[in-house]
């Protein structure tokens, strides 16, 4: 049964409102902003927060900083992801590497890197580190999903391998870069602003949302929750245009 896009938009208004619904429930029945704030003085708190002079040098530190470990990870993640597709026994020796990497504790990373780097470093490691498995394993199923049938035709037919490349290869692994690159933003966010309230550098989410937690400021933290929540949502939405470009590309 398929829903149209119309009704999608109302369900998921729906779904808001019943969690705007619950949330004036919980505040009204603890009675304290310590607890939990009402929805609408976390609402005049979060407006306050674009009026803040540090505002956009706080979120755009956070922001730059998943940009930096997005990228590197997605360069890492790419290059591994097609040689372990095309390789099988280097695919076979990351294998245990990847794994690994994913079943990582963040908040052991976290620890180690607040030895090894400086604390606006650690941030981008961390995001770096949590996103490059998710990249890698897509591409390598992307790479594994041709069929082998029209890859063994090009070369018996001398097929130019720029055109295999450009009409083979590259249109099967998109599809798999932009899921990797969703889920791994996805997590890769939480992450770095994880980082952040554990390393404190002196500019990003994470460090003011932990300077609020300090002085009991609960509706600060929501609100900041609510930006990252935000800014994670925009950059979702940007890799669904990707995406929707994408399909009418291959079309």
């Amino acid at each position: 049964m398929k829903i149209s896009s119309i009704k999608k938009r109302y369900i998921s208004l729906a779904s808001v409102i019943c969690m705007l619904v619950v949330w004036k429930i919980l505040s009204m029945h603890f009675k304290s902003d310590f607890i939990l704030p009402s929805p609408e003085k976390t609402l005049v708190t979060t407006l306050a927060l674009f009026g803040d002079s540090r505002f956009l040098t706080t979120v755009g530190t956070t922001i730059l900083r998943g940009l930096a470990g997005f990228i590197v990870s997605g360069i890492l993640g790419i290059a591994t992801g097609i040689i372990t597709g095309l390789n099988p026994f280097i695919n076979a020796f990351l294998q245990p590497i990847l794994v690994t990497i994913r079943s990582i504790p963040v908040i052991s990373i976290i620890l180690l890197a607040l030895i090894w780097f400086h604390p606006g470093m650690v941030p981008v490691f961390i995001g770096m580190l949590t996103m490059f498995p998710f990249i890698t394993t897509n591409v390598s199923d992307g790479i594994r999903s041709i069929d082998s049938d029209l890859i063994v035709m090009s070369c018996f037919y001398k097929v130019n391998r720029r055109r295999i490349i450009r009409e083979l290869y590259i249109p099967a692994i998109m599809p798999f870069i932009i899921s990797g690159a969703s889920s791994a933003l996805g997590i890769g966010w939480r992450a770095i602003i994880i980082g952040e309230v554990l390393s404190q550098p002196e500019y990003g989410i994470g460090t003011v949302m932990q300077n609020a937690q300090t002085f009991l400021n609960v509706d600060a933290v929501i609100a900041w929750t609510i930006i990252a929540v935000l800014i994670s949502f925009g950059f979702e939405k940007m890799i669904r245009l990707v995406e929707s470009r994408l399909i009418n590309w291959r079309a």
